[in-house]
């Protein structure tokens, strides 16, 4: 190849490169309802989503619960196959690029907790409520959404301040063992699209590692440190469970605490971490009420049914890795 094809290659590459950087334009987006934006829509409500992303997870089981009929529009992550979050299309639905996105009229309301609330506070007539009359008991659920909430850009590093910043270390295993099914090259996309690029950084780094590659380093220290976070935020949530005498995280009403701390579970269940947490005995109110979250029908609809194969293969790659591995498993299990 002649300097001057060269040339015309690199030429088409960064004219392609400043193209698509120009059309997947992105940056951070304020959480609840945007009234000034105006998508288009064919149903009152649509929730864009993806099947192991924890925070569409909690919108899917709200809805789920209130009854509400939505137009699904799932967007797979990098982790589920591809980057569709950083694809044009969806950058104009959400230029944050994250899920969910629940669109009520066209109009997208940003950040899973603030979904939640919105959905309970539209819900159609003859829907439960999820949300306490008592003015009291409504504060003390409002603490309980916002402990089971993921906020910020790196909550790995604030794991202490809420159950929902603590899961991103602990899912960490399950995506490294996720990751044999994507290809370095839909990785690469992110580094060049993703507006946090550690992201893309560290999914190459478990690539090249693999599961192994946890049992030390930075990683290691990132997991055990979210697992000592999520003893301390279960131990609470076991506190209030017998301080309350059940069923539910406030006493008789399931309510939006509950809907917020249903994903947190489901996700250290597959990241084959439950045992750890609940197994031997350990919190036995926080066990029971998982018990009763998993018979209730908006837990088959919102997550069993809308599973993906690859979180199950994953899952059973990393139950089979700590298996092999003792070194491994009291890395990734002793907190």
């Amino acid at each position: 190849m002649g300097p001057a094809l060269i040339g015309l290659v690199v030429a088409g590459l960064l004219g392609w490169y400043v193209w698509e950087r120009s059309h997947r334009k992105t940056h951070a987006v304020p959480a609840g309802l945007q009234t000034d934006i105006e998508l288009p829509h064919t149903a009152e409500f649509e929730l864009y989503h993806n099947a192991l992303s924890l925070c569409s997870k909690k919108s899917r089981v709200c809805l789920a619960e209130l009854g509400i009929d939505y137009v699904s529009h799932h967007v797979h992550l990098i982790e589920t196959g591809g980057y569709e979050n950083i694809g044009r299309e969806f950058l104009r639905v959400n230029p944050a690029g994250t899920v969910p996105v629940l669109v009520h009229d066209g109009h997208p309301i940003y950040e899973s907790h603030e979904q939640i609330r919105y959905a309970a506070a539209h819900a159609p007539e003859g829907a439960p409520s999820l949300v306490p009359e008592d003015g009291a008991a409504e504060a003390e659920m409002e603490r309980w959404v916002d402990k089971s909430s993921l906020v910020g850009d790196d909550p790995v590093s604030h794991a202490r301040e809420t159950a929902g910043n603590a899961v991103p270390g602990l899912t960490v295993p399950l995506f490294a063992a996720m990751i044999d099914d994507i290809g370095v090259s839909k990785i690469l996309e992110g580094l060049l699209f993703h507006r946090l690029k550690i992201r893309p950084f560290l999914f190459l780094a478990m690539k090249a590692r693999g599961l192994p590659g946890l049992a030390s380093g930075p990683a290691a220290k990132a997991i055990r440190a979210s697992g000592r976070a999520m003893n301390e935020h279960l131990d609470e949530l076991e506190r209030q469970l017998v301080a309350r005498g059940g069923p539910w995280i406030l006493g008789s009403q399931f309510t939006l605490a509950d809907v917020g701390w249903v994903v947190i579970v489901e996700r250290l269940r597959e990241a084959d971490s439950l045992h750890v947490f609940l197994g031997a005995g350990r919190r036995p109110a926080v066990a029971a009420w998982w018990d009763r979250v998993r018979a209730r029908p908006s837990y088959r609809v919102a997550i069993v049914e809308q599973g993906h194969p690859t979180v199950a293969r994953g899952t059973e790659r990393l139950r089979a890795a700590k298996a092999a591995d003792p070194v491994l498993r009291a890395a990734l299990e002793e907190f």
